[in-house]
């Protein structure tokens, strides 16, 4: 009896052990549509989930291509993982598209498919040189002619019997196979799993959710540029009128989207959140600390140093940033005039104005004061301000000695635009 009990145990765990091996995960990402950020996100879960389960990644993907800079993220999130990785074009995967699938270690296609036709917009000798460069090295780290994922790229090079030169090159299924840019054609998914000896496993799916969709829309360029110049608008607005509150909750909401999206694509980093938080103490640390706006200054620049490596430090994100200072601008000179002004505004604008109205009166002629009479506003030491009978104020200086307020001066001299005051009852007067 005991004997037979051994004898279960053990054929239960093999038969466990078998069925565990037999239904292995096969973990595949869907890719379709317009290849943004959303996509890096969605690529990025997918592969670790294979990678806890040391599983081989089939990148199902349709698309007439999208953003490079989204199209190397996942390029290298391909080339960098250690397990199998296989491309079903299901359909057609062009432009960054084609990188991706150039990334993983096999391709296969579907009769109706086709790829290449991947030049960039626009098609500049800088842009064309550099994708050209990125092609050709992920063909190589995959093992295939480099000078196919070339001609992909640059419309100069051609390919014998498919491209003549001045033609961009896109291959179907059998091209692609003859170039050794595909093992076989396959009809489905379910064939290609097969042609590979997973049809028994289980097949873990990931497809695009909410969360794929909203990084890929924060991602879109003009989306971060609105995001950006909502932040920048609701700091000048804080500046102008501190404690006003509501533009510090709309400025912290976007920036909260900012960051999430470039977080979520990988791009962002924990310290450029750093900078700006840092940029924004300066900002506070002003309103209390007379530092004659340098405080202030470098605040700003922080904020702008950690928007732009946010961003992802290149062209495109110091043009998402003029974008977005220039229509800051704009809006806040049209709203300017309804705001209140706070402590560090008036600390980094020049607001006083001596208006006649308040009793200034400009420099000119003043002889015709001369003789007469007018009382001290301000204690002269011995420059100071004195009140005349009509009620202006004018700039005067006594002859030497203090005359406090209130007291009664006489005008005994104009010279130009110095006028010299002596008091009434002084005994050396006139």
């Amino acid at each position: 009896m005991k004997q037979v009990g051994r004898g279960f145990w053990l054929l239960l765990v093999l038969w466990l052990l078998g069925w565990g091996t037999a239904m292995a995960a096969v973990v595949v990402v869907d890719v379709r549509g317009e290849i943004d950020a959303g996509q890096v996100v969605l690529v990025r879960r997918a592969l670790a989930d294979a990678e806890r389960q040391e599983a081989a990644l089939v990148v199902n993907i349709d698309t007439f291509g999208g953003l490079v800079d989204a199209g190397t993220q996942i390029r290298d999130l391909l080339i960098g993982y250690r397990g199998e990785t296989v491309c079903f074009v299901n359909h057609r995967a062009w432009s960054a598209g084609a990188l991706i699938a150039i990334a993983c270690k096999k391709i296969y296609m579907t009769p109706e498919g086709s790829r290449g036709a991947a030049e960039p917009i626009p098609a500049t000798e800088k842009t064309i040189a550099a994708l050209k460069a990125e092609f050709s090295a992920t063909a190589l780290k995959t093992g295939r002619n480099p000078q196919v994922a070339e001609a992909m790229v640059d419309k100069t090079m051609g390919y014998p019997g498919v491209a003549a030169p001045g033609q961009i090159l896109a291959l179907n299924s059998q091209q692609a196979v003859d170039a050794g840019y595909s093992v076989a054609t396959v009809n489905d998914l379910d064939e290609l799993l097969a042609a590979n000896g997973w049809g028994q496993k289980q097949i873990v799916r990931h497809q695009p959710g909410w969360g794929e969709k909203v990084s890929g829309w924060l991602a879109d360029p003009a989306v971060k540029s609105i995001l950006v110049g909502i932040l920048v608008l609701a700091v000048m607005t804080e500046i102008k009128a501190a404690g006003w509150g509501a533009a510090a909750v709309i400025g912290g909401l976007a920036a909260l989207l900012l960051f999430a999206g470039q977080w979520l694509s990988g791009v962002a980093e924990w310290w450029n959140v750093l900078l700006v938080l840092a940029g924004l103490g300066l900002l506070l640390v002003e309103m209390f600390v007379a530092s004659h706006g340098l405080l202030g200054a470098a605040g700003l620049i922080l904020i702008f140093a950690g928007l732009f490596f946010t961003l992802g430090a290149d062209l495109a994100a110091a043009k998402v940033i003029l974008y977005a200072l220039l229509g800051a601008v704009i809006a806040f000179l049209l709203i300017v005039r309804w705001l209140p002004t706070g402590r560090l505004w008036r600390r980094l604008a020049l607001t006083e104005q001596e208006t006649s109205e308040r009793g200034f009166v400009a420099s000119g002629d003043y002889t015709e004061f001369a003789g007469g009479t007018a009382r001290v506003r301000t204690t002269l030491r011995p420059a100071g301000t004195v009140e005349l009978p009509d009620g202006s104020l004018l700039d005067v200086v006594s002859e030497g000695s203090f005359i406090p307020v209130g007291t009664t001066v006489k005008i005994i001299r104009v010279d130009g635009g110095r006028v010299v005051v002596r008091p009434l009852d002084d005994p050396d007067g006139g």
